[in-house]
């Protein structure tokens, strides 16, 4: 009998419009025409099998269901089948070569489901990282991976991989269009592919090829594709470190930071990068021995290029795999919980690279940075800037902080380039920004993702901190945001590592003119909640070592430097210092070499080391060097002006401990009958000498003890000696 519809294959209800546009990858629902259809009592399957020459649909159990007529021989396939309702089904394929088997992923029904479209149209959608990108499922009893991917204008989304031949034609995807995402379940598909998104933009254009934004493990560069991987698989045994954060207050908890580029640290004899299993046997065991309570890592989220030192980050879900799998740095993470150890993270919302790859014109538009350059495009890095105003975008970012914190159990985000996102003429000059509703240079999208970023990571993570790194005086960085505050837990005082180390860079005989380059950071020491970095940033391009920066001849560097660490290590905030200068390295740091190493064979260079560690231990033992860090009740000034010496003396205090008083004294002067004041008369004991010789020193002291005495006048102080460029502390007894 004829069809009504010239157009119409016999029996398939397949329109040669329909193959058209199958075939050229033009077609916008392939749900529609392909997989399995009721066609009044009866069912239809159509599927498109490249290379196959022959096709019998089949239940999943394997039983024959029907042969399918072919209508192109590019692969496309249709006929009646022998079933009673809408099911799965699968295809015995056969050509010249042999017979295979597919699962026609177009006989399964959507995965994501309306309260998801529900919460991420509301952008309150707090499990994005479970239900985007790829993930193994279980389907109607069919195990493969489920793929969504947000790119609201596109005409076109396809998955492509290894395993379809990366032939967009094949796995198109279904459109939810309330939520602009695509999704599609793959049947057979396993851990280990690699993938990429095939998409086509609003006028028709094929983009280049995607990786996916949610995609929890990517290639080794210089490759860029995502790759399927499992859930992270990991027997956790830090619970008790876990609780310990969880019900304790960080600002009066002794902090201790090692910042570590994993890439660089150590490396291999053959010059090759650690793995995760590697650094865990190396890392931990030494921060753990040097004292240090945190590793902070520089970004290990993936990134094509190495000297960008992970800051351009690609791939903000997936651990690069420089250092192996995810699953590897799941380890590394339970393994320094199991010592005490902390792990943190450098973490890059403010901005992404633009390689083609990327987020950069994901859909064919502007869709997670901003459209107007003014504010989307970042004229220093010439990378693009999120789209803060949009739910969509801020969904992303704030599930991110989340993942790491839940899936990885990282204690820690010490959240890069803040000043960058708080102010819309960062680095730009007049007329090439975009004033706010009110005329002012705050961004105050940006201003609200990190409140709300700040509030959910508190609010359903406990015992995580976020750490600002803002160079400017925002107020209330530190400060809750129902006090008006952004909700970070601390803030890097760049402040006192700027003035501090301009300080140290002088020749001793100028210092008394810049002696407020030291008192000054005490004006506001307390208006935050502080780390003091002494950061990567502070020995590459050209700035030097800190051993380096110090004045003088190479005693005198390694004086200044141990002097300098044990005035740092006393004074109020958290501490947080870069590998290598632990140890005093001479060379700049560089992202392709090892540390070296080599150096601690050398007495001076081990010293230094030693001074680390035991400043470490002390202010980790000592509740008033750390119990008060972020609090004036901590700290007591008892010298603050004599600029003429160039010495500073202040207390360190916490209730019902003991008082430390710290003295340093910054010129090559050897004073033996120095008065320094104290608050009350009796015995200190000397717990640190900078000068110590085990640390390199010359071995000046005070043979352990000073004795403080009350004048006529009733005033209490000790007369002790200063050994040359060093920091003492003395205890109370």
């Amino acid at each position: 009998m004829a069809s009504k519809d010239p157009l119409e294959k016999p029996s398939t209800g397949l329109a040669d419009a329909d193959i058209e546009a199958i075939l050229g990858s033009r077609h916008p629902d392939p749900f529609a025409v392909l997989g399995i259809h009721q066609a009044g009592d009866k069912f239809v399957a159509r599927c498109f099998i490249p290379h196959a020459a022959a096709v019998t649909a089949e239940t999943i159990a394997g039983k024959a269901i029907g042969e399918l007529d072919c209508l192109d021989p590019a692969g496309i396939f249709a006929g009646a089948i022998s079933v009673r309702k809408l099911q799965p089904i699968r295809y015995r394929a056969r050509n010249e070569g042999g017979e295979w088997i597919v699962v026609d992923p177009y006989s399964f029904g959507p995965v994501l489901g309306p309260m998801d479209d529900y919460y991420i149209r509301e952008g309150s959608h707090l499990r994005l990282f479970e239900r985007m990108g790829s993930h193994p499922l279980t389907l109607e009893g069919v195990d493969g991976f489920h793929f969504a991917v947000w790119a609201p204008n596109a005409q076109r989304v396809s998955v492509v991989g290894d395993f379809n031949e990366w032939d967009g034609r094949r796995h198109v995807m279904r459109l939810r269009g309330d939520t602009g995402i695509w999704e599609i379940f793959l049947p057979g598909v396993v851990a280990g592919h690699a993938y990429k998104y095939e998409i086509v933009g609003k006028n028709g254009e094929v983009l280049p090829l995607k990786a996916d934004p949610f995609a929890r493990r990517s290639e080794l560069r210089p490759r860029t594709a995502s790759m399927t991987t499992g859930e992270i698989e990991q027997v956790w045994e830090d619970e008790a470190h876990r609780d310990h954060w969880a019900t304790i207050d960080p600002r009066r908890q002794p902090i201790s930071i090692y910042e570590v580029h994993a890439a660089s640290w150590q490396r291999r004899d053959n010059g090759d990068m650690l793995s995760w299993d590697e650094l865990a046997e190396r890392l931990i065991p030494y921060c753990d021995e040097m004292g240090f309570t945190h590793i902070e890592f520089l970004p290990i989220s993936e990134y094509p290029f190495d000297p960008s030192w992970g800051y351009q980050t690609t791939g903000l879900y997936a651990p690069t795999a420089r250092f192996g799998d995810p699953e590897g740095f799941a380890r590394f993470v339970n393994g320094a919980h199991k010592v005490g150890l902390g792990v943190i993270l450098d973490w890059v919302p403010a901005h992404f690279p633009t390689d083609e790859h990327g987020l950069r014109w994901f859909d064919g538009t502007a869709l997670y940075e901003h459209e107007d350059p003014r504010k989307g495009f970042h004229p220093d890095w010439h990378t693009a800037i999120y789209n803060f105003g949009r739910q969509e975008v801020l969904a992303f970012l704030i599930n991110n902080a989340l993942y790491w914190a839940e899936k990885f159990h990282v204690d820690g985000l010490r959240v890069d380039a803040v000043a960058s996102m708080l102010y819309l003429d960062y680095s730009r000059k007049h007329g090439e920004w975009v004033p706010n509703e009110y005329g002012g240079n705050e961004n105050l999208e940006a201003v609200r993702f990190l409140q709300t970023m700040n509030a959910r990571v508190y609010g359903t993570r406990p015992g995580v901190i976020t750490i600002a790194e803002e160079s400017t005086s925002w107020p209330k960085v530190s400060h809750p945001v129902h006090e008006g505050g952004l909700g970070f837990g601390f803030k890097w005082n760049m402040g006192f590592m700027h003035d501090t180390l301009q300080y140290m860079s002088r020749e001793a005989v100028h210092r008394k003119f810049h002696h407020n380059d030291m008192t000054f950071g005490l004006l506001y020491a307390f208006t935050e909640n502080f780390v003091l970095p002494l950061s990567h940033d502070e020995v590459v391009h050209g700035k030097g070592s800190l051993i380096a920066k110090m004045a003088g001849d190479d005693w005198q560097k390694f004086a200044n430097l141990r002097a300098y660490y044990g005035f740092m290590w006393g004074y109020p905030g958290k501490k947080l210092l870069f590998m290598g200068q632990e140890f005093a390295q001479w060379r700049e740091w560089s992202e392709d070499r090892a540390l070296d190493w080599n150096l601690l064979e050398y007495p001076m260079h081990e010293g230094m080391r030693r001074l680390v560690r035991d400043l470490n231990g002390t202010y980790r033992r000592k509740v008033a060097l750390h119990g008060r860090d972020c609090e004036g009740e901590g700290f007591e000034w008892l010298l603050a002006d004599d600029r003429d010496n160039s010495v500073f003396a202040w207390l360190r205090k916490a209730p019902g401990e003991k008082t430390i008083a710290v003295v340093t004294n910054f010129t090559p002067v050897y004073r033996e009958r120095y008065r320094v004041p104290l608050p009350v008369e009796g015995r200190w004991k000397e717990i640190l000498n900078t000068d110590a010789e085990i640390y390199g020193g010359s071995g000046k002291g005070n043979g352990g003890a000073v004795q403080a005495e009350r004048d006529a006048n009733g005033n209490v102080s000790a007369v002790i000696t200063l050994p040359p460029l060093a920091t003492l502390l003395l205890e109370q007894e």
